[in-house]
């Protein structure tokens, strides 16, 4: 797949961005910067609940293997407040909505990088506690797919089916292929990101239900990235998974943007495992090529990649956390 954008689209800039990791595979509470502003978000609720006759206490948020992140885009005095990703389970990203003490009516959208369970096992349930009419839910076709992974005997782990259907109520699905633009120009979606790179040749074990025959789904095409232009200090970029290629998603974004500064990348990059972890050398060489101010790599990066971005870029990299609150 490949495709040639018919001009640059043109992205609004913002003033400053508020970052809330809500869902990741982790939690640390000393996830400090000396680069950016982050914070652990420390004002978390108290809870007190019953449980076989004592009493327990919890503040603390929860992790899992799944991502989300909180985003408020500040832009002349007006705050907006978007969802990227939505976890893998009801349990955790609302009970860490709740101990941040995130309103759920503010937001505004929810954007889904793909449609893999990690990625949108929470959904039904926040559209649910959202509870507006035509809540935008920004998707591509493919997620509604049925989805798994070729286990190593040969058979299928099939993967949780999609959430909602393509009607849903209180949600205004918004289906898209190409890049779009949302929230009055300030979101740019990627749409479908082209393989270009010789190296990111995706994860060879995904599988997609086909005409009742499981084939090969290495592609991911429902894969995109949420491009935020930062005033004065150039492109954000969140990914999911980054199936398609973490090089290839920063490369599509400048090339859709005109926009050759990248300032911040962060999500996952998917080289954990041992059919993805020979990518990690190259990886890090474009990336630091690219050379972005700040990379949070989260999720599905693999503690081996995360170790040498960190020890060959300890200025940029910072390790993610549930409950990392960045300024940017």
């Amino acid at each position: 797949m490949k495709e040639k954008p018919p001009s640059f689209y043109k992205i609004k800039e913002v003033d400053s961005l508020e970052i809330l990791s809500l869902v990741d595979n982790s939690i640390e509470l000393f996830c400090l910067s000396e680069r950016i502003e982050v914070k652990t978000f420390r004002n978390w609720k108290q809870k007190r609940f019953l449980k076989k006759g004592i009493i327990e206490h919890t503040n603390l948020p929860l992790a899992e293997h799944g991502f989300s992140m909180f985003i408020r885009v500040i832009r002349r005095g007006k705050l907006h407040n978007i969802l990227f990703d939505t976890g893998s389970t009801s349990k955790v990203i609302l009970e860490n909505i709740e101990l941040m003490d995130i309103q759920t009516n503010k937001i505004e959208c929810i954007i889904l990088s793909h449609g893999h369970y990690d990625h949108s096992g929470g959904l039904l349930y926040l559209i649910e506690a959202i509870h507006k009419i035509d809540l935008p839910v920004i998707l591509h076709e493919d997620m509604f797919k049925t989805r798994g992974v070729i286990k190593s005997d040969g058979t299928i782990r099939r993967y949780p089916e999609f959430p909602i259907k393509k009607s849903s109520r209180f949600a205004k699905l918004i289906i898209t292929k190409k890049p779009s633009l949302f929230l009055d120009n300030m979101l740019l979606i990627t749409g479908e990101i082209p393989r270009e790179t010789n190296f990111e040749k995706g994860y060879q074990q995904h599988r997609i239900l086909k005409n009742g025959l499981w084939q090969p789904d290495v592609e991911i095409l429902d894969d995109r990235a949420l491009i935020i232009n930062l005033k004065n200090k150039g492109l954000v970029i969140f990914s999911g998974c980054a199936h398609s290629g973490i090089i290839n998603t920063l490369k599509y974004a400048i090339k859709i943007t005109g926009i050759s500064k990248i300032y911040a990348v962060i999500g996952g990059f998917h080289l954990s495992g041992k059919n993805t972890e020979q990518r990690i050398k190259k990886t890090i060489q474009e990336i630091q090529s690219i050379n972005p101010e700040i990379i949070i790599a989260t999720h599905c990066t693999g503690w081996q990649a995360k170790c040498k971005m960190a020890n060959l870029m300890p200025k940029k990299f910072v390790w993610n956390s549930v409950g990392n609150l960045y300024k940017l």
